[in-house]
């Protein structure tokens, strides 16, 4: 395929997708939110665009109430979109979920009480999933215990770097009543990875997408698929969680940098664009040829898109 831009294509892709909130039974969350169906149109937005993922995360809060059936549902929805499109899982622990279940129904393991960290390998790409969750509790915080593993893992660096993923993401966020939910105590955590080989910090819980930076790394949050978070909410209301919005996050690596893109879980109507047959016909022109009928502004592409096949 030729490269029509600078960049070439990632080296590696990830679907990054958050709080899916599943209840037991296809129950609805609240009793108005189809968190199932939700995460249904996520998936089939995904499976039907022309993305190649090398792997799914999921940065937590994967059930609502940790139930059994909740978990089940979680995987038989999942599972087979994952391994239509030949990638890897990877599952990252939240404040609603709870170890045990999550050990034993959706890692395959002995179900324990203990932290659920875990590395995966993604040719190259390393993905440390970062369990942050305090049982009983929606606050996150990290063991001793964990931060030791963790140094331990970064020592030696990964051939295409490292990807951290924690449901709690080091970020202040503008919705003052969700930092007390935060990650506490989080210059252990920055002490841990700062000069490490992690290029990217993905986390979920806020339900909303935003971005920043934490020991010079840049972190992404996605936004959830059961419901958000609304910031623009009338100043009346402390919080305001709605049943739109929702979306999910595509991490494209490059051998650079690592980009995010945020892609709603809504389609809308197409008011203009292109469909994918002209892409032979854009390859095959010389590059002067292309520029000039991508960018000028008096081109026929751009004048008007249905005399393209013109060109």
């Amino acid at each position: 395929m030729t490269q029509l831009g600078q960049y070439p294509p990632p080296v590696r892709t990830i679907v990054h997708l958050s709080d899916t909130h599943l209840l037991g039974d296809g129950r609805a969350l609240y009793g108005k939110v189809p968190v199932e169906e939700r995460l249904q149109r996520a998936l089939e937005r995904i499976e039907a665009s022309a993305l190649s993922p090398d792997a799914f995360v999921f940065t937590g809060d994967l059930t609502d109430l940790g139930e059994p059936d909740a978990y089940r549902r979680l995987r038989a929805t999942v599972e087979p979109v994952v391994a239509r499109m030949n990638a890897r899982l990877i599952w990252v622990m939240g404040n609603h979920d709870e170890r045990a279940a999550y050990a034993s129904l959706l890692c395959d393991a002995e179900p324990t009480d203990a932290p659920q960290d875990r590395v995966y390998d993604l040719g190259g790409l390393r993905v440390i999933s970062l369990d942050s969750t305090v049982p009983g509790y929606h606050h996150g915080e990290l063991e001793p215990a964990q931060l030791e593993w963790l140094a331990s893992v970064l020592a030696e660096p990964a051939p295409l770097g490292s990807i951290l993923a924690l449901h709690h993401p080091p970020v202040p966020t503008p919705l003052e009543v969700m930092s007390v939910l935060e990650l506490h105590d989080q210059p252990a955590l920055e002490r841990v990875i700062a000069g490490s080989d992690i290029r990217a910090i993905l986390g979920g819980h806020l339900h909303y997408s935003t971005h920043g930076t934490f020991a010079g790394i840049p972190v992404h949050v996605a936004s959830a698929t059961c419901y958000t978070l609304d910031l623009g909410a009338p100043a009346e209301r402390l919080l305001s969680g709605v049943d739109g919005a929702q979306s999910f996050d595509v991490i494209s690596v490059y051998a650079d940098r690592v980009v995010s893109s945020t892609v709603p879980l809504a389609a809308a109507p197409e008011v203009t664009g292109f469909a994918a047959t002209y892409r032979p016909m854009i390859e095959g022109m010389p590059a002067d040829v292309r520029l000039e009928q991508l960018s000028s502004k008096s081109s026929k592409l751009n004048l008007n898109e249905a005399a393209a096949s013109d060109v």
